[in-house]
């Protein structure tokens, strides 16, 4: 998709990490960058002391402030920002409709924790039609302030989780264009189980381990071999493993600047927003950003 980076902005150490993260992004797509800003009115049975109008000025003053910073960060990239009122999940979703990717910071709990996925975050990572991609915010340094550690890190790999047994396309086609723009290396992970049979009742067969193993692992060649020829310049190393593809990911994210995972698109908005076992491991754990990507 070629429409521009789109990023909620909201002022928190979060959705500045995520606007740094957009706007690097932005620069690597060769696409403009859009700051939005979802402002939705409350009522309250008592006017605030600051007056009716002071939570509305603040929202304007940060959507300014952080284009300010971007504008001084990175010259030269085409950044607008959009001050929308409305509920954050639907503005969200719908600013993400035509963009290359949505993105949105997500609170960090220190060292490998993870994420912790807000209301606003997980209704739109499971609603929105398009990628969305969590960024966390620093660590606090020493003062307790947020730190500067750095939005990306462009020389570490990619890594992608891909489910043989569902549609992969769009999964695959960001990971690669991701690993292409960064010029690194894409991890592919494929998790598998034996069949449910084996062991049952005590009485079923010793599985086959390698020829299962064997056949897991030709299948993701397969999947792999049309990608690799669209992508000729990406190194991919794949990787068929047993067990939940949570834990994998997880391990390999250690030392990887974004893992890429699939989300099964729902049929309706009114659903409860559910993002899946699987991303919702990864989102809560994984120590860099994530790329969720909607598929059929």
């Amino acid at each position: 998709m070629t429409g521009p980076v789109t990023v909620g902005a909201d002022g928190s150490p979060a959705a500045l990490a995520a606007a740094d993260w957009g706007a690097h992004e932005a620069r690597l797509r060769e696409v403009p960058l859009r700051l939005v800003h979802a402002w939705e009115w409350q009522p309250c049975s008592h006017e605030p002391p600051a007056g009716p109008g002071a939570a509305r000025r603040w929202s304007e003053t940060v959507l300014q402030e952080t284009t300010v910073q971007l504008r001084r960060r990175y010259p030269g990239l085409d950044i607008t920002a959009d001050f929308l009122t409305g509920p954050p999940p639907e503005v969200l979703c719908e600013a993400g409709r035509e963009a290359a990717c949505l993105v949105l910071g997500s609170t960090g709990v220190g060292g490998l924790a993870g994420f912790l996925l807000g209301s606003v975050a997980m209704a739109t990572v499971a609603h929105v039609e398009g990628p969305v991609v969590l960024v966390r915010a620093p660590r606090p340094d020493e003062d307790g302030r947020p730190g500067q550690e750095p939005a990306t890190t462009p020389s570490l790999r990619v890594v992608v989780g891909l489910d043989l047994s569902h549609p992969c396309d769009e999964v695959a086609h960001f990971a690669f264009d991701a690993a292409a723009l960064r010029a690194t290396t894409l991890l592919v992970v494929h998790g598998w189980s034996p069949p449910a049979y084996y062991g049952a009742f005590g009485v079923a067969p010793e599985p086959d381990w390698p020829g299962i193993e064997a056949a897991e692992s030709e299948s993701l060649r397969e999947t792999l071999l049309p990608w690799r020829e669209k992508y000729p310049g990406v190194d991919v190393i794949g990787q068929a493993v047993v067990g939940q593809p949570a834990h994998h990911l997880l391990d390999a994210a250690a030392d990887a600047s974004l893992v890429v995972i699939g989300r099964r698109n729902r049929p309706s908005r009114a659903v409860a927003p559910r993002i899946g076992h699987l991303a919702h491991a990864v989102l809560h754990h994984s120590p860099v950003p994530v790329a969720v990507v909607p598929h059929d």
